[in-house]
């Protein structure tokens, strides 16, 4: 009785924070092959350093996630952020995580709560703020997390989720970005290249 108790608490949640799909025809995500936008735009990275998008960039390509510090789906998916930012990394894919919370920078997407997380979960790769949404309305990020990976020319090669199992890393049968890191950083195809992005909704300010 008390999993079951448990359980519905967890899918409530999950509900309330997920992805709402008003915002699919104000900010359309990016078609596969299009160009990276907004790409020498300024973010200040959790180190305090300024990053554009150009700066992460790697000789094959560039990762970016959407990202933030509390969404439930965020929390189930980050123990393979260090894992997919290796890979990448040695595939010579440079990563990015950028928090587009604009609507909660006064409380847990904050500048200082991001340096906190970042550091609280040993993150290697750049996190950076996207101030008033911008990258995110540019990209048409819809949820937290939101994966798109671009190629060596900055033309969108995969976008979607990490995986196909957020809530157990062992249970995973479909490893999503993975492959579409491997065939990118090898030359060749990437066979599912577009997955459906699943997490909460990114919180833009109203307008």
């Amino acid at each position: 009785m008390k999993k079951s108790i448990v359980g519905v608490i967890a899918l409530v949640a999950l509900l309330l924070f997920a992805f709402k799909p008003g915002e699919e025809e104000k900010y359309p995500t990016l078609n596969l092959g299009s160009i990276m936008p907004l790409a020498d735009h300024v973010m200040m990275n959790v180190d305090g350093k300024e990053l554009s998008l150009n700066k992460v960039s790697k000789e094959n390509g560039t990762l970016v996630i959407f990202s933030c510090n509390t969404c439930p789906f965020v929390i189930q998916w980050e123990d393979r952020y260090d894992d997919v930012s290796g890979i990448a990394n040695r595939l010579k894919i440079g990563t990015v995580f950028i928090n587009s919370n604009e609507a909660k920078r006064a409380g847990d997407d904050s500048y200082d709560m991001m340096q906190a997380h970042a550091e609280a979960n040993f993150y290697k790769a750049p996190y950076v703020l996207d101030k008033n949404s911008e990258v995110a309305n540019a990209f048409g990020a819809k949820t937290t997390p939101h994966v798109f990976l671009f190629d060596a020319q900055g033309k969108l090669v995969y976008k979607g989720s990490i995986d196909d199992n957020s809530k157990d890393i062992t249970a995973v049968k479909e490893h999503y970005l993975k492959d579409a890191l491997y065939a990118l950083g090898n030359g060749k195809e990437i066979v599912k290249n577009q997955t459906d992005a699943k997490g909460c909704s990114i919180k833009r300010l109203a307008e």
